[in-house]
């Protein structure tokens, strides 16, 4: 059983950054394609970045945070990370890791993606 668990979420202020990292075990690290999502009180999860297995060399970057947000993996260490810089107060969310086989199943319902970090909360405030 794959289990992430993700870290690094807090209080910053606006114009700030944050890095948070997903840490994945029980699994191949190298053969997951690895996402972040964000959800808000009432909405849907929502793919904010995605990154393709083993090389990485497939990434996505939801249009609101492309240019400020970016994603990477280090097979290394069986961590993903996105690094979230320029924050805004309309970042505010829970950020959740996901982790599938197939870098396609992150673009479509979340519900089909087979594993899923604890949630971090990531507050953009003055």
């Amino acid at each position: 059983q794959v289990q992430l668990v993700e870290s690094g979420g807090g209080l910053v202020q606006p114009g700030g950054s944050l890095r948070l990292s997903c840490a994945v075990s029980g699994g191949t690290f190298s053969t997951y394609a690895m996402g972040w999502f964000r959800q808000t009180p009432g909405k849907d999860r929502l793919l904010i970045a995605g990154i393709s297995p083993r090389t990485g060399g497939s990434t996505y970057h939801e249009d609101s945070v492309k240019g400020r947000f970016t994603i990477s993996r280090d097979n290394s260490k069986n961590t993903a990370y996105l690094q979230m810089n320029s924050l805004r107060p309309e970042d505010t969310a829970v950020y959740y890791c996901a982790a599938d086989p197939n870098y396609g199943t992150m673009f479509g319902n979340p519900g089909f993606v087979r594993s899923w970090g604890q949630g971090t909360q990531v507050t953009v405030s003055s």
